[in-house]
């Protein structure tokens, strides 16, 4: 992990970006750096842990999982984003766990040093209830595509969540992601999701590399 001071860290921050000098302070003497391995649980489901976590470095992903030991993939979150707001806020157990896809670098802040900083500064409080908006939508968004579309819909509205453009323009994932994953995004089996990227490819809507990175035509917005 970088030798960053936690007030450095937390500055680049979109979340505390906003605070005063003296509460970036306060705070950066509250937080603390964490280093998570790949595959540790960071929040589990049903649980409590009292504090919020803020992406620095890495990558993670959102589950839930049902009493039959099913999961569904739900979101996969990146530096920058915050994990534990939604219970430090109702105080109820986590909806969902939180597991690192790879080595993540996390701050932790416990609950009273959050509670402090969200009733003394508006515009904090303002961007968590952003947050959480567009939290919300995303999931708005995958309700109606696992409810109104059809596999090939589900696939493709998975892959565009998951793409980003890179510098020469590119609509890619980078990331090597599994069908087994795809599967759980999307409420689907494995040969199935198997069968319709297979298809996917053949008519040219996606392409897959060595690497294992997939490039994403535009024509596959119209599937989604």
């Amino acid at each position: 992990m970088s030798m960053l001071s936690n007030l450095e860290l937390l500055l680049r921050v979109p979340l505390f970006s906003m605070l005063t000098g003296e509460q970036a302070n306060l705070v950066a003497q509250a937080v603390s750096k964490r280093r998570v391995k790949r595959g540790e649980t960071i929040v589990e489901q049903g649980r409590k842990t009292n504090a919020l976590f803020i992406l620095l470095s890495g990558r993670c992903r959102v589950v839930t999982t049902d009493t039959r030991g099913r999961e569904v993939i739900i979101a996969t979150l990146r530096p920058a984003d915050c994990i534990g707001e939604m219970s430090l806020i109702d105080s109820e157990p986590h909806s969902a766990t939180v597991l690192a896809e790879v080595q993540t670098d996390v701050l932790m802040l416990g609950r009273a040093e959050f509670d402090r900083c969200v009733a003394d500064n508006p515009q904090m409080a303002r961007a968590v209830m952003t947050g959480l908006v567009k939290r919300l939508r995303r999931a708005d968004q995958k309700i109606e595509s696992l409810a109104l579309m059809d596999v090939y819909g589900r696939v493709a509205h998975a892959l565009l969540e998951q793409a980003s453009t890179d510098a020469a323009g590119v609509l890619q994932i980078r990331d090597k992601i599994s069908r087994q994953d795809i599967a759980k995004m999307v409420g689907a089996s494995r040969e199935m999701v198997s069968r319709v990227m297979k298809d996917l490819e053949e008519r040219g809507y996606i392409e897959t590399q060595e690497s294992g990175a997939i490039h994403i035509k535009e024509r596959l917005t119209s599937l989604a």
